[in-house]
């Protein structure tokens, strides 16, 4: 199988403070792997680990790149687009300057993301800080791809919002994995990640304590590791 990210024996933490321990997870070209585990089992800090935004050992590829050798930034150019917990738009700038702050060559243009997020389109000439946390979240998805990721990783894209608008995002999400796109998500929704995603890893502790494909995931593994 082809590998687009591939990390084996993953270590990382904040200072002194060791969270992960041995995360290992493969996710190949136009896959969705959903990365899952109860509150505060690594699963953010794999995602920062990834991105370059706290140190960590272990092995961390990317394409066959070594993520490690490379800063934040050039990691992201590498085709890392982050979504990132909480949605962190740029408050004092309108929806289509988010969009063109992160703007870079590929098919993903504001008019392509317009399409995908219709509200995104209506909302060009608000501030980020007026919109409803849904339309903040769906402005989060549309900047991450307006880098024209390889790899989109979603940390919590639905938490704390309506059903109506986690649906619509559920249905953004199923329409770029149809397109080919590559997707690294964490969500607490098992149900919707079942009919989404490819294959899982379990985190718990810091370690990776389950790892197939979703429809291996049985219930009874799922209700000891996830508590659902």
């Amino acid at each position: 199988m082809s590998r687009l990210l591939h990390i084996e024996g993953l270590q990382a933490g904040y200072g002194a403070v060791p969270v992960l321990f041995d995360v290992s997870l493969d996710l190949a070209p136009g896959q969705v792997l959903a990365l899952m585990g109860r509150n505060g089992m690594g699963k953010s800090t794999t995602i920062k680990s990834i991105c370059r935004m706290i140190p960590s050992q272990g092995t961390l590829r990317f394409d066959g790149r070594d993520l490690h050798a490379l800063p934040s930034h050039r990691a992201a150019r590498l085709g890392l687009g982050l979504v990132p917990e909480g949605r962190r738009c740029f408050a004092g700038l309108t929806v289509l300057e988010n969009l063109a702050a992160a703007a870079r060559p590929g098919p993903w243009s504001r008019a392509a993301v317009g399409r995908l997020f219709p509200r995104l389109t209506e909302r060009g000439t608000q501030l980020a800080a007026s919109l409803s946390g849904g339309e903040q979240q769906m402005l989060a998805i549309g900047r991450a791809l307006m880098t024209n990721p390889r790899l989109l990783i979603l940390d919590e894209a639905t938490e704390g919002l309506a059903p109506l608008v986690r649906a619509e995002i559920w249905d953004a999400i199923a329409e770029l994995k149809g397109a080919g796109q590559s997707i690294l998500i964490v969500d607490k929704s098992l149900r919707d990640l079942r009919k989404l995603a490819d294959s899982a890893v379990i985190l718990e502790r810091g370690r990776s304590v389950w790892s197939g494909p979703m429809r291996g995931l049985d219930d009874d593994t799922a209700h000891r590791l996830l508590g659902v």
